[in-house]
């Protein structure tokens, strides 16, 4: 991006990409060097950044373009995953370089296995455990391990849980899967993590905060983590593991099947999962299935489950309600099927977030959940879909409000300029090139989705616009 306002504007991003652990390589350019420091024209990433990346640095001299784009492959590829922010600026991009001297050969991605005693311990204290349960993050995604998880977790018939980042890396219709457990949760997550004697956490930071399913006290604790700040962080960890999730996985496998310690399969679990499942749908289908108008966003949610192909489905969602409402409900079947996000909830990501899901899966049907106040910051950016030919289908939950946590008399209540919202943004779909539509009665739904797909599958962006009621009720237990 350009110099100033383009790395400015590019801030929010960036930090959203380090809270969320995700690799990507800014260059932003700067003024040329003779005018370093001297202000207002001048925006100094190296040190704004320097909280907000794995690495920032300048290219100072043309001919450290090599090293320096070395090093920074070498920090996106290994370790934590993570933001790098490297500076052009205007005379080192101006500057002649000798072809001739040009060395450069592809970085590398570097694994590695964890401590064999630690491996030990941790296999003797799951075995020993009465009541263990599995909780999955996302480095299970980087190391791409979800095969391993799936194998361990029958090996040893461990129920698995998932953080909203790892929600999709275990297949949510397999009988060991308890779903996802975070500010929302679904009611197998919340009564297996209460009663468990040990909980092994794989590819998480374990944080504990508000998008957390938290850890009850007195448990013992495994952790799985390819970085050491993630040990002893926010919990007391009693048998760690350090290295990359797939490669720990599979010595965690052979170690159990060399000790012939595998378990059978275990049908009173597998039918206490169900039947908590069954449960708690039967508890919320009065709302999955309303016929209310407005339209109750969980028929929204329970309707396109239904009417999509979810293995070949990409679905994301943005922070709020839009986020806490679909998570439990939408079960997502595989890897990559549902793209969780959120450690900085920045309004509005998942309009640019999907297009990059496109972009990276042209075959899938890529979806994104928002509600009107994140169309509200990026609706614009719709145009970008229709221009660059991303065709994605946006669901905008209309509720024409502003919904706070803890509403009404929730914190938005204190701004009433920015509580109630009005507008057809189906209207402003067609208006940018793409296809807009807009459902007011719950009989809509599944016909205008297949319409939507219809139309993204011609290579056009769509647009349900669906008028919501204001839905307070979320599936939360902590």
């Amino acid at each position: 991006m350009q110099e100033g306002v383009g790395i400015e504007n590019a801030f929010a991003g960036i930090a959203q990409a380090f809270a969320d652990s995700v690799p990507i390589l800014a260059l932003p350019g700067q003024p040329s060097q003779h005018r370093s420091g001297i202000y207002p024209n001048y925006f100094d990433a190296m040190n704004v950044f320097k909280t907000l990346t794995k690495w920032v640095d300048r290219i100072n001299f043309p001919d450290r373009v090599p090293e320096m784009m070395r090093r920074a492959f070498t920090y996106l590829r290994n370790g934590r995953r993570g933001p790098v922010v490297l500076e052009v600026p205007e005379d080192v991009a101006n500057a002649e370089f000798d072809d001739t001297n040009l060395s450069y050969t592809p970085v590398q991605e570097h694994r590695t296995c964890a401590d064999s005693e630690d491996v030990k311990r941790v296999v003797g204290a799951l075995l020993n455990a009465k009541h263990p349960i599995l909780h999955a993050g996302e480095g299970v995604f980087y190391s791409r391990a979800w095969e391993e998880l799936r194998e361990f977790a029958e090996l040893t018939q461990i129920p698995v849980m998932t953080t909203i980042k790892g929600k999709s890396a275990f297949p949510e219709d397999h009988p060991l899967s308890l779903g996802y457990g975070g500010n929302t949760s679904t009611k197998a997550v919340y009564e297996f993590l209460a009663e468990a004697d040990l909980v092994f956490s794989i590819g998480s930071s374990l944080t504990s905060w508000w998008l957390a399913a938290p850890v009850p006290k007195g448990k013992v604790i495994c952790q799985l983590t390819i970085d050491e700040y993630d040990i002893n962080k926010d919990y007391a960890i009693d048998f760690p593991l350090l290295g990359d999730a797939k490669l720990v996985l599979r010595q965690l496998i052979d170690e159990i099947t060399r000790s012939g310690s595998g378990r059978n399969e275990k049908r009173d679990l597998i039918e206490r999962i169900k039947r908590l499942k069954d449960e708690w749908l039967k508890e919320w289908m009065p709302r999955l299935t309303s016929n209310e108008v407005p339209i109750n966003p969980y028929r929204v949610i329970w309707d396109f489950m239904h009417a999509v192909d979810r293995d070949k489905a990409i679905v994301t969602h943005d922070s709020g309600h839009p986020r806490d409402q679909l998570a439990p409900f939408y079960e997502a079947l595989t890897p990559r099927g549902y793209v969780g996000w959120g450690n900085a909830t920045t309004l509005g990501f998942s309009l640019g977030g999907i297009m990059g899901a496109k972009l990276a899966e042209p075959t899938k049907l890529a979806v994104n959940f928002m509600g009107d106040a994140a169309i509200g910051m990026v609706g614009m950016d719709f145009e970008t879909a229709v221009r660059e030919k991303i065709p994605v289908m946006t669901i905008v939950l209309n509720n024409s409000v502003l919904s706070g946590y803890g509403s009404p008399g929730g914190v938005w209540n204190l701004k009433p300029s920015v509580l109630r919202f009005s507008g057809d943004y189906a209207k402003l779909a067609e208006a940018l090139g793409g296809y807009g539509e807009s459902i007011e009665k719950p009989d809509e739904i599944v016909p205008a989705i297949k319409r939507a797909k219809k139309a993204v599958d011609s290579g056009r962006p769509a647009l349900l616009n669906v008028v919501t009621k204001e839905e307070l009720a979320l599936s939360k237990y902590w």
